[in-house]
């Protein structure tokens, strides 16, 4: 199994795939880094060689934040929100969707599991 920037990636994808296994890689910088180092993007994992491997690593490592350090740089964006008391902030603390999403209904990924909250029974009147 091939490791580009500490990651092992898959052996038997396509190489334009298998990078994004990397956190912070997606399908424009996958194809950016290829294109930039030269490598067929349709060449499996496995098939790269020592010297296309180090490539790759070399361009990622130079160009892109990835990984452990792009992980830290969103919680600390987030730790900001939060000390700055914006509402983007309150909305993470809270555990809610940031941005304008509606919560009526959906929302029970951010939310949680249903919490039943007992209701008024018929009132007649």
């Amino acid at each position: 199994m091939p490791r580009i920037a500490g990651v092992d990636i898959p052996d038997n994808k396509k190489i334009r795939y298998a990078l994004r296994y990397i956190y912070g890689i997606g399908p424009k910088f996958a194809d950016a880094i290829l294109t930039e180092t030269g490598v067929d993007p349709d060449k499996r994992a496995k098939d790269l060689t020592d010297q296309e491997t180090t490539s790759i690593a070399q361009v990622i490592d130079a160009t892109y934040i990835v990984e452990g350090a792009l992980r830290r740089q969103v919680q600390q964006n987030i730790q900001r929100l939060r000390e700055i008391r914006s509402y983007r902030g309150d909305r993470h603390r809270r555990g809610l969707p940031v941005h304008g999403q509606r919560t009526r209904c959906n929302a029970r990924t951010r939310k949680g599991r249903k919490k039943t909250v007992a209701g008024k029974k018929g009132v007649k009147g």
